[in-house]
């Protein structure tokens, strides 16, 4: 009796939170012919926010990788099929950037499985392979890459190719003789997550109107303070007080008290927001990434400090699911640790206000008529006058500094 025919199993982009739209393959972990296991990591994908591994839901052989290295797809678009060797697999690889753009300019079903088919006759363009990132700078720079001789695996034109395209080619206008040219030792294109960073403040730059207001917070007794819940807090938690996690606690309460800085502005209303969200900004080899504290005003400063650790890790390992960054509505930037001591930071829409924190600092400070060495640190609440008074900013920030300066109500 003849055996059951095996079934391939299709390995899609996944759709990791309501907003994501499309995702960027990272890399692929498994090259085709090679066996993979149910649950075994294959391929990394980069959304507008996040890295993410995704697994295989089937064990068997990685017969067809359909979007390489680099390529831009769409949510639920099939990037890899895996099955046994033998099986059959799609004869086309379908071109993602083409068929979504035909999406948007409202064509029909028929018209875009039709531009999916693979043409009997292939242009000179066509038949060149070229890298999607390759194919992204010949497109900024003007390059055509069917001048180019590429130096990559089967005469594949890569980014250095077009590179060094663009530095050999012959200027527009002459030159002064006396003029020298600039090197560039690196070209870095702005995706995935530099991308979404770049159009986000962007986005919010052109449209909030930026205004600041700075003050000088005095950090003695909270310095003190801190010290007192170090030893008690690691031990509970494995995580250290920073002052960090002492300054969100301080701006959760202060913004439950002046609620319209928890706000945001859509279609020409205020909303005032129930949840205060702290997104807190970490530093990382990929970029800026803010994951959030959810609820920041109902939990403890023990447990601000412990999820901040956390937090802080998984954002350095690239390990944050989408809900650990989404639905933030309130933003602190701390870049004392850089010995950074007054800065003016964009807010992250579509919020109401973003907060900076400069560093600590030993100053002598004129107190009662005398002077004394204190700790001090800058503040600067940078909101979208849109929807925050000045006066009220001031409120907020004159809130938080009273808070920070008498540091035992957070644990009250």
């Amino acid at each position: 009796m003849q055996g059951e025919r095996s079934v391939t199993t299709e390995v899609i982009m996944p759709k990791l939170g309501l907003t994501m739209k499309e995702g960027t393959i990272v890399d692929w972990l498994k090259n085709e012919g090679e066996r993979v296991e149910k649950g075994e990591s294959i391929v990394e994908i980069e959304t507008e926010k996040i890295s993410k591994f995704v697994e295989a839901e089937a064990s068997g052989v990685l017969l067809k990788i359909l979007a390489p290295k680099g390529t831009t797809v769409p949510v639920t678009k099939v990037i890899a099929i895996i099955g046994e060797p033998g099986e059959e697999t799609p004869s086309k690889e379908v071109s993602f950037q083409q068929t979504e753009a035909l999406k948007s300019a409202g064509e029909t079903p028929e018209t875009i499985e039709a531009v999916e088919k693979p043409p009997a006759t292939w242009t000179a363009e066509e038949k060149t392979r070229i890298s999607p990132l390759a194919k992204k700078l010949a497109e900024e720079y003007k390059v055509d890459p069917t001048k180019i001789k590429g130096t990559g695996p089967r005469g594949r034109i890569v980014k250095e190719d077009i590179i060094k395209a663009v530095e050999t080619a012959t200027p527009s206008a002459p030159q002064p003789a006396t003029s020298q040219k600039i090197e560039v030792s690196e070209i870095i294109p702005l995706t995935g997550t530099r991308k979404t960073i770049a159009d986000r403040l962007s986005q919010s730059y052109h449209s909030a109107v930026h205004t600041t207001v700075m003050t000088e917070v005095d950090m003695t007794v909270t310095a003190s303070f801190r010290q007192r819940l170090l030893s008690e807090t690691k031990e509970k938690t494995g995580a250290p007080v920073t002052y960090t996690s002492i300054i969100a606690k301080a701006v959760a309460t202060a913004l439950k008290r002046h609620p319209i800085v928890n706000s945001t502005l859509e279609d020409y209303a205020i909303k005032v927001l129930k949840e205060i969200n702290l997104g807190v900004a970490v530093d990382t080899e990929a970029g800026l990434i803010v994951p959030v504290i959810r609820n920041a005003d109902k939990k403890t400063l023990t447990e601000i400090a412990s999820l901040l650790g956390e937090l802080a890790d998984k954002a350095r390992k690239r390990l944050l699911s989408i809900d650990e960054i989404s639905f933030g509505t309130f933003t602190i930037s701390n870049l004392g640790t850089f010995g950074v001591h007054t800065f003016v930071p964009i807010i992250n829409p579509p919020q109401a206000a973003i907060l900076g924190v400069g560093m600590l600092e030993e100053k002598p400070v004129v107190i009662k008529g005398r002077v004394e060495i204190r700790s001090r640190m800058n503040l600067s609440l940078v909101f979208d006058h849109r929807i925050v008074d000045g006066a009220e900013a001031a409120r907020f920030l004159q809130t938080l500094k009273s808070i920070l300066e008498n540091p035992s109500v957070l644990i009250a």
